[in-house]
Formats: structure tokens, sequence, C-alpha cells
């Protein structure tokens, strides 16, 4: 156990002799001149020896406060340059956890231009489906899916959910170049077992007509789905938003206009108390920007 007087009297006794006046240290540390000396008492009742003179109108350092004033400037000064390093890495580092989908298919994409806004903060971005913690996790902000609210968490909404077939344009014309809504129920499927594809055939009024689960193979994220319909393994059901540069360049067509939704939607959170975090702030601009510059216009 270390054998430290209280570090509150610790930081008066240092500006008190770097004063050597107990006024100015007062005035330094807000506080009075009775709370100064009585600090100042605290520690030499403690170490048994006298740290100062009272000399008439001011104070005088003793050889013993003199040698114990070097030591404790020198030690503060290390505490507040430790503390100062990890506010300027504070300031300096962005961290931000997402999912898998969300990074792989969009933000990874679009983080250069956030850097390039912003080349004195660094990004580190994490994806990953396990959801973080952002009171203990280290992460600075969040982009992840779901209703919304969260108690204790800011959060603006970023973008609907929305899902719709979609598959490569080889295995479209392996099909005759044309397919009906009904066709989905006998065609090779990538992650049936998603809500999504239920939600999406009654909203189509084919709800009925899938007797049974439905069939394919079964991934772990929308980025994997997406991936394996380029390779023309079967059709996904796909957030036309993600994969808008895809199928501008031909690598997935979306086969039909219908779009469904379960309700959720992606959302930009961070803890309240840190609201107003420059690092945060910018960033949470830059990306509603992004978002909505990326949206399709709506037609008149």
């Amino acid at each position: 156990m270390r054998q430290l007087p209280p570090l509150s009297a610790v930081r008066v006794f240092e500006a008190a002799a770097r004063h050597e006046n107990f006024t100015a240290a007062a005035e330094e540390l807000s506080m009075t001149q009775a709370a100064v000396s009585y600090q100042i008492r605290l520690i030499e009742e403690r170490l048994g020896q006298k740290l100062f003179r009272r000399e008439k109108q001011r104070v005088i350092l003793t050889e013993a406060g003199r040698r114990a004033a070097v030591g404790v400037g020198r030690g503060l000064d290390e505490i507040e340059a430790a503390f100062a390093e990890l506010r300027a890495d504070d300031e300096g580092t962005l961290a931000v956890t997402t999912t898998v989908t969300f990074a792989n298919t969009w933000l990874a994409w679009k983080l250069g231009g956030f850097q390039l806004a912003h080349p004195d903060i660094a990004v580190r971005l994490s994806a990953e489906n396990t959801v973080a913690d952002l009171s203990t996790s280290g992460f600075d902000v969040a982009v992840r899916g779901g209703q919304g609210p969260w108690p204790g968490l800011e959060a603006h909404r970023l973008l609907t959910q929305e899902y719709t077939p979609m598959c490569s344009p080889a295995f479209l014309k392996a099909q005759g170049g044309t397919l009906a809504p009904r066709d989905l129920l006998r065609l090779p499927l990538i992650s049936p077992h998603d809500p999504a594809w239920m939600q999406w055939l009654s909203d189509a009024s084919l709800a009925d007509e899938a007797v049974g689960p439905l069939q394919g193979v079964r991934l772990d994220t929308q980025a994997n789905d997406g991936h394996a319909a380029m390779a023309g393994q079967g059709i996904a059901m796909l957030t036309p938003f993600f994969w808008k540069n895809d199928t501008a360049d031909g690598r997935l067509v979306q086969l039909f206009p219908q779009v469904s939704t379960l309700g959720l939607a992606y959302w930009i959170v961070y803890p309240q108390h840190r609201a107003r975090v420059a690092k945060i702030r910018r960033f949470r601009d830059w990306l509603i920007g992004e978002i909505a510059a990326d949206q399709p216009v709506a037609a008149d």
C-alpha cells in the first residue's frame, strides 16, 4: 500500500511551494487561504515536520519543504503528462463499431472521405455482429440495426432496412431472363431462414403458397448473402441501399420493384453524456450527410 498524504493536500502543497505564497496558491486553486493553510497543516502533521516557516506576512519553504517540493513537482508533471497523452489519444482517435454488412457494403468504402475532411481524427473501425456496450468497450459510437430508442444513448436514424430479391445477371439468364415472384418458391434461395423472406412473400401475397420451410444455403450476414448471389449461387434478399453500386455495375439484378421491411432501421448511437464531444459530433454529421446523399431522390 502506498503511504501517501491525501492527494488533494499534495496538490495544495505543490502550488503553495511554487508560489511560496498561500494567497497566490488559493487563487490558483479557487480555494480560500484558510483552506490552503489547513491542507498544509495536514501534511505537516502527517510527516511530523514543518514544510514552511511563517514570517510576518509571508511563508518560506524549509529545507525539508524545498526537497519535497522538487519531488512533488516532478511527480505531478508526470501525472499531468500521462493524462494529457490520454486526452490527446482520445481526441485524436474515433473508435466505431458496426455490423459486418454495414461496414463491408457501405462504410468501409466511404471512410476515406471522412479522413480527408478530418485529417486530425484517426478512425478505428470494428466490424462484428456482437453488440458492444458503449459504456465499457472503448468504442465512441456504434452503427446498428434495430427499432430504437435505447436508454442512455443518443440515437439518430440513418435509413430504413428494406429488402428485395436480387441475383446475378448470369443466374437470371439461366432461368430464361425473366422471373415472376411465384418463381421464388421453386428456385434456390440464399439464407431462406431470414425473416425478411417470409415478409416479402407475404407482401407479395405468396405466403400461403410457401408450403414448408424455404430451401437454400444459410449464411451468417447479408454481406455474405450478396457475394454468394453475385457468384450465381441463388437469389438473396438484400437491402438495395447497400448494393446500389453492384446493381449499377451489373453484378446484381433487382428482380422486382417491390421492397419490404421488418420495421427496423440503421442508427448511429453514442452515450448521451458524450453528445458534445467534438469528434463524435463531426462523425455523426458527416455520416448523416453521406447517408442522405446516397438515398434516392423521391419523385414528385
